[in-house]
Parts: structure tokens; C-alpha cells; sequence
């Protein structure tokens, strides 16, 4: 990890903790986290799931000395091995599919006034009709997905683009011995499927599901990537016996 820094340029250490170590790295409290900080730390993550299972901390997770972290490790512990083993192997691939939307503009919903009641509330059932519409097209489109691609596990937003179509964002986790595979099926699909708009991006760090195992986790934190280690804290770094399994913090 000597080659690796993290948020603000600082060096990035190796924190031993039982069966995992923590990446970590200084940070000055004056020193505010802005959309840079969060590229560091993203990078740091990425670095790090090269080499290994990453169960990357909330960005901004800090603490003030050696021991707030030390407590919350040893208080998290069961639960981090836990979420490692369940992550341990995979990846996660994000796909962006633009649909036209099915129902058209939308009607203004005026407030009712004097005389315009009964028009409000149609302009309400017609409304509500119209979202039930999109979140039916918006299940066939995932569903048709997962059929598809087979993943582990998925997180499926939607929403409606400024130009009147549906996005829909879709993580899924894979085993990463099956990044190519999966590579493969977006190409057939792409050209099976020309009336969606399709990008994909990855194979990234689990991101969506780290936060599904670990939101419980990470209620125990302080309140918010960059950590806090003392400088008279020994560094560990033996970059040829990088642990198994890591928590990525910097």
C-alpha cells in the first residue's frame, strides 16, 4: 500500500484488526471533504478490490483517535466477517437503460379552487394511473433483465429523465469469475433490444450491497472516505501479505 494515497494526497496504512485490516489514512479536521475527497476514496476502494473483498466505509466515516476505531472494529467485528463472506467473490456490474416513457407528459395538477375541484381530482386519478403504468413498464423492463443476466442479487431505481423517458439504474452482483460472460450477454442483448438505450459500467466494488449489509453497521459509527490515525501509530504495509479480507476506509 506504499504507492496508494488517499483523500488529500495522505498515505495510506494498513491498520491490523484480528482477522481484518483496515485501510486507513490522516485527516485534518479543517480540511473539508469535497467532491475530490470522494474520488480519493473511491480510488483507494478500487485499488484495493484488485487485490482482495473490500467492505468499503461510508465516505466521510471519521475518527478522532486509534481507539474510537479500535471499539467500533471490535464492536462491528462479527457482523463485518459476516458481510465478507457474503461478498467474498463478487462484483457488481451497473446498468443504465433509457425507456421511452409510456403515458406521455404529465397533466398539471392545479390545487382546487372555486369551481375546479372535479377537474383536480381527475387530473389526480389520471395521475396516479399513469405512475402505476411506469412502474409496471419499469418491473417488465428488470424483470426482463434478470431473466437475461441471472445475477446474485440486484438494486433496481427508477425515475423520469428531464426529456420525458424512464431511467433505469440496475446494479447487480456476479461472481467475478463471470465478468466476461456478463460482458458477452450485453453485447447480445444490446443488439437484441434496440429500443433501449443501454450503458454498463463495471466491474466495480459491491457499492449497493455493502450498503444494504452494512447500514445497521454503520449506525454504530460516529456520524460521517477519510480516517483519522494518530502519527505516532506504528505503519503497517507488507504489500506482498495484504489480508484476505479488508475494510477500505481512506
Amino acid at each position: 500500500m506504499e504507492s496508494v494515497l488517499g483523500v488529500s494526497g495522505n498515505q495510506v496504512f494498513l491498520y491490523p484488526a484480528s482477522e481484518l485490516a483496515v485501510i486507513v489514512s490522516e485527516h485534518n479536521p479543517a480540511e473539508a471533504l469535497n467532491q475530490k475527497s470522494g474520488v480519493d476514496h473511491a480510488r483507494v476502494i478500487a485499488d484495493c478490490f484488485q487485490h482482495s473483498t473490500v467492505l468499503p466505509f461510508r465516505f466521510g466515516t471519521v475518527f478522532n483517535d486509534d481507539e474510537s476505531l479500535r471499539k467500533s472494529i471490535r464492536s462491528n467485528q462479527r457482523q463485518f466477517l459476516g458481510h465478507i463472506d457474503k461478498l467474498r467473490g463478487k462484483t457488481e456490474m451497473h446498468l443504465k437503460i433509457l425507456v421511452d416513457d409510456c403515458c406521455g407528459h404529465s397533466v398539471d395538477n392545479r390545487q382546487p379552487g372555486d369551481g375546479a375541484n372535479r377537474e383536480y381530482f381527475t387530473n389526480l386519478r389520471e395521475s396516479a394511473g399513469r405512475q402505476r403504468e411506469r412502474q409496471t413498464r419499469a418491473r417488465a423492463v428488470s424483470f426482463q433483465m434478470h431473466r437475461l443476466f441471472l445475477p446474485l442479487d440486484e438494486e433496481v431505481s427508477c425515475r423520469l429523465t428531464e426529456n420525458g423517458k424512464m431511467m433505469l439504474d440496475i446494479a447487480h452482483l456476479i461472481d467475478r469469475k463471470s465478468v466476461e460472460r456478463y460482458l458477452s450477454k450485453f453485447s447480445t442483448t444490446c443488439a437484441m433490444m434496440r429500443e433501449y438505450q443501454m450503458q454498463l459500467s463495471g466491474p466495480w466494488p459491491p457499492y449497493h450491497f455493502v450498503h444494504r449489509l452494512t447500514c445497521s453497521a454503520h449506525s454504530h459509527l460516529q456520524q460521517p472516505a477519510a480516517v483519522y490515525v494518530p502519527p505516532a501509530m506504528p505503519v503497517v504495509s507488507p504489500v506482498v501479505r495484504i489480508p484476505e479480507s479488508i475494510l477500505a476506509m481512506a
